[in-house]
């Protein structure tokens, strides 16, 4: 095992035992706020995916960069959706018809 690869591993299994125990203590009325502007904060895994498919060469890395880019897009998507369902609560309602 290359030390290079030794280190993202190392990155990647510290970074989702930080991101539980964060999110783990998150009060329940603040997690949709959180999780939306989150997702929102995720288009940055879609540059992430322009960068990294200058470099590709290989069908095995053009498949997998695919399935990253449907991923994160997603994941852009459901941050707003999230927002607007969110948001939506905060509205004024539309007053009835008088004489009705």
């Amino acid at each position: 095992m290359t030390p290079l690869l030794l280190a993202d591993i190392t990155v990647f299994v510290l970074s989702v035992l930080v991101g539980f125990e964060v999110i783990t203590k998150v009060p329940a009325t603040l997690h949709t706020p959180l999780m939306s502007g989150s997702n929102a904060i995720h288009g940055v895994v879609v540059v992430g995916v322009m960068i990294i498919a200058a470099d590709l060469d290989t069908t095995v890395g053009y498949v997998l960069l695919f399935v990253a880019a449907v991923f994160a897009a997603m994941n852009v998507v459901g941050g707003y959706v999230v927002t607007d369902r969110m948001l939506e609560m905060f509205r004024a309602r539309p007053k009835a018809e008088a004489g009705r």
